[in-house]
This record gives structure tokens, C-alpha cells and sequence, in this order.
């Protein structure tokens, strides 16, 4: 086994900030080896256009991880299908953006890379260029052939997951089931156990409706279905609490007993991450059989090639990455 890991980075979107967030930490050098697999064109033009000064240098998937060098970047090469203006779309494009990741997620498959940092997508552009995408975690699910996947953002010392991911609101309460969130909860205990290094994870968990339900009065779906599910999880071991409302749950009386909080939908707890650490919040997938972490933003198209973009969350996600993988690299 080698004795130095190797993380694959994907940039996403070529027209975003995905190009110049990874570039302008070109200068920094990394306990690991970082590989781009994208078009070395594409970051060779924004390059340029930013003022920043690079080295590029080919890699072979199959050669022994080596250190990357600072002011150097490490890439595998994939073509553009069309040229790219910073801040402007091209469907052309979406293809483009989905072969990274197809080869990217197969190189950590095969064993080849410990990790994967992705950069941010735009989704419509995507599914405007014929690509059914609904979002990375259900993408990378799917090629790694993983049923089931958690949602993890992490900012500093607060760590939050989903019961659900990117879909409508409208269909929220149907997906929380006693076997989804026996599922989730699961993957979250096992991921907080083995890439954070939690022996006895503590999961406070938010219930679906306001206040919890208030005791039904605002929903029923906390004792049909949730404090049942928590109860049997519970008596096998788990350390739970909750349903607590999703209004207070983010208060220091709980965040300095937790060590994640699950909610059940995407805009209950996100816009909380968001707001607390928008420049350093970090994606985590769960449940997959390799690292992935990404960034915790969008593709800033308005951003792109101005050099105002801030490449703090594509830093964290590079560094949370070299941590989770620490675990997988096996000594000779």
C-alpha cells in the first residue's frame, strides 16, 4: 500500500467559481497528493484571468501518490466540449461536468484515489443539457451503487445531516418513514463513528412539524412515526434525543450536548449552517464506499473570474478530506 494518500478534486461547473476557488490555494501545500481531473485549458485561461501563476503536470492514475508541489497543480486530463467565458452557461458543457465525476468516483471505486472533493454544480444547467441530476450525493450514490446515503454539513465543531435530501417540500412527510429514518440514523452513527472518530455519537434529532407537533395538535407524524422509530433505536444502543423542535434545537442548551443534529428536511437546518459558516461549511456524503466532501456553496456565476471569490469552504473541504481519510491510509 502507498504510504501517502490521494485525494481527486472535480471543479464542477467550468463557468462558476469551482476553477478559481481551487486555484487560488494553488500556492499551499497539502499532506497529501491533490489531483484535478478536468481540462488543464480551463485552468490554464482562468489562470490568467485571475493573475495567478501555476504549474500544470499530467498524472498517471496508476503511478505512486507523490506530494504535490505549492504553485503546481497535479491533473487527469478530460476535455471541454466547448470553450468556456467565466459567468456565462453552455449546456455543451454538462456532459463535461458529469465525465469528472464519473471518472473521478471510478478512480476512488477501483481504490486508486482515498477521497473526492467536489467543486459546486449548476443543476439546471445540467438537466437543460439532457442530464437527469438531481444533486452530487444522489449521483455519487448511484455510480458506487450504494442504496442508501446521508447528507453531512459540517462547520467547525457543529455537525448536521438529513433525513432527506433535494426533493420537493411538498413530499417531505411521506419520505419519513420509520425504515428511512432507522436507515439514516444508522449510516449517521456508523459515519460519525468511523470517519470522526465518535465512539458513542450523541444525535439530537428535530421533529418534522412546528414545536415538535405540539403534541399533536400541529402534526402527528412525531409520535406516528418519529419518537417510536427513536425509542427502538434507543433500546438497541443508540444515543438519542429528540424529536426537539427544529426552532430551538441549534440553541447552546443542545448544541453543547451534541454531537450531530439530524433534521428532516433540507431548508430546516440548512439555512443555520449557512449562516454560521457560509465561507468555511463543509458537504460530507455518508454511506458511500470512498471520502467525499464538498464545498457548501453555489457557482457564484456573477463571482467568476473577478478573483472576489472566497475559497474558504473549498479549503475546509480539501482539509476535512486529509482528515476523514487519515483512517484509510494503511503503512507499509
Amino acid at each position: 500500500m502507498p504510504s501517502l494518500n490521494r485525494i481527486l478534486v472535480t471543479l464542477g461547473e467550468p463557468a462558476g467559481i469551482g476553477p478559481d476557488v481551487f486555484l487560488q490555494l494553488a500556492h499551499l501545500s497539502f499532506p497529501v497528493e491533490l489531483v484535478v481531473i478536468g481540462d488543464p485549458n480551463l485552468l490554464i485561461e482562468r489562470a490568467l484571468q485571475l493573475g495567478i501563476s501555476i504549474d500544470l503536470i499530467e498524472t498517471n492514475i496508476n503511478n505512486t501518490p507523490s506530494l504535490s508541489v505549492s504553485g503546481a497543480i497535479k491533473f487527469i486530463p478530460v476535455p471541454l466540449n466547448s470553450p468556456v467565458l467565466p459567468g456565462k452557461l453552455n449546456a455543451n458543457n454538462a456532459a463535461y461536468v458529469i465525465r469528472t465525476l464519473e471518472i473521478a468516483a471510478d478512480f476512488c471505486l477501483q481504490g486508486k484515489a482515498q477521497a473526492l472533493v467536489t467543486g459546486p454544480v449548476h443543476k439546471e444547467i445540467l438537466n437543460t443539457g439532457g442530464i437527469a441530476f438531481s444533486g452530487h450525493t444522489e449521483f455519487l450514490a448511484e455510480r458506487a451503487k450504494t442504496s442508501h446515503t446521508v447528507m453531512l454539513f459540517v462547520v467547525d465543531h457543529l455537525k448536521v445531516a438529513l433525513a432527506t435530501t433535494h426533493i420537493p417540500l411538498a413530499n417531505v412527510p411521506a419520505a419519513i418513514t420509520k425504515d428511512k429514518l432507522k436507515t439514516v440514523i444508522s449510516i449517521l452513527n456508523k459515519g460519525l463513528q468511523d470517519q470522526f472518530h465518535l465512539a458513542s455519537p450523541r444525535i439530537f434529532v428535530c421533529g418534522l412539524n412546528p414545536h415538535a407537533g405540539e403534541g399533536g395538535y400541529l402534526g402527528k407524524e412525531e409520535i406516528d412515526i418519529i419518537t417510536p422509530t427513536l425509542d427502538e433505536l434507543r433500546n438497541q444502543g443508540y444515543l438519542l434525543s429528540g424529536p426537539l423542535p427544529a426552532d430551538t434545537i441549534f440553541t447552546k442548551k443542545y448544541l453543547e450536548n451534541a454531537d450531530a443534529i439530524l433534521g428532516m428536511y433540507h431548508d430546516q437546518v440548512l439555512p443555520v449552517i449557512k449562516t454560521i459558516g457560509f465561507d468555511r461549511a463543509v458537504n460530507v456524503t455518508l454511506g458511500l464506499p470512498f471520502i467525499r466532501t464538498s464545498v457548501d456553496h453555489g457557482t457564484a456565476l456573477d463571482l467568476a473570474g473577478t478573483g472576489q471569490a472566497n475559497p474558504g469552504s473549498m479549503l475546509a473541504a480539501i482539509n476535512l478530506a486529509i482528515e476523514m481519510s487519515k483512517s484509510s491510509l494503511k503503512l507499509p
